[in-house]
């Protein structure tokens, strides 16, 4: 039975809850329809203008060694064995074709590989975390954009370095194996800063 002071109390929970149970369903809503995705484009892509995205010119080192045993697939559907990736500088970007914020920074990193891609000690691999039976469209989404770098998709097992929480996620690795750098979110890497710490590892 509902009394006079029950339903005061319910209507005063509302009101502090209900900001809140507005913000979750326009989540949720964006998330079903998939514009989720197109705002945080769009946010990026404001944010990248303004600089503050741009790489660190020598971003920190983490150092840890990189685990090579893992395939890849070129968008051929040739197998790659990453070891023999061995001895370069990797320049690895996990990133999927439904990621917002990994659209945005695409160009820039296709403008740093233009720029690089002649330095045989530099290896560009990018690497679509997009399911797996979505292979045709991460092979159409390449071509429709024109990019210029090599794209990926995994063959089978990812080691547990790549097994990343959020997206984009880029590591650079030198030539010892170690990883010296990460970063998470939208990066500005076409940078002449990022550049030359690319080229002096």
């Amino acid at each position: 039975m509902k009394t006079p002071f029950n339903t005061a109390l319910i209507h005063a929970i509302w009101r502090h809850l209900r900001p809140w149970a507005m913000f979750a369903i326009v989540f949720v809503v964006l998330r079903i329809t998939g514009a989720l995705s197109g705002v945080s484009y769009f946010t990026s892509s404001a944010l990248m203008k303004t600089g503050i995205l741009d790489a660190a010119a020598a971003p920190p080192a983490v150092m840890k060694t990189f685990d090579y045993n893992f395939n890849i697939k070129d968008l051929e559907g040739h197998v790659i064995d990453f070891n023999q990736f061995k001895g370069k500088t990797i320049f690895l970007n996990m990133w999927a074709t439904w990621c917002g914020p990994c659209r945005v920074e695409m160009p820039g990193i296709d403008e740093l590989y233009k720029k690089v891609k002649d330095n045989d000690k530099i290896v560009f691999v990018m690497l679509s975390l997009d399911k797996r039976e979505n292979f045709t469209k991460v092979v159409n989404f390449t071509k429709e954009k024109g990019y210029a770098f090599p794209v990926y998709v995994p063959s089978g097992y990812l080691p547990e370095q790549l097994q990343v929480p959020s997206i984009p996620t880029t590591l650079v690795i030198n030539s010892e194996g170690k990883i010296v750098s990460k970063e998470t979110g939208t990066t500005n890497y076409d940078t002449p800063k990022f550049k030359k710490f690319l080229e002096n590892l």
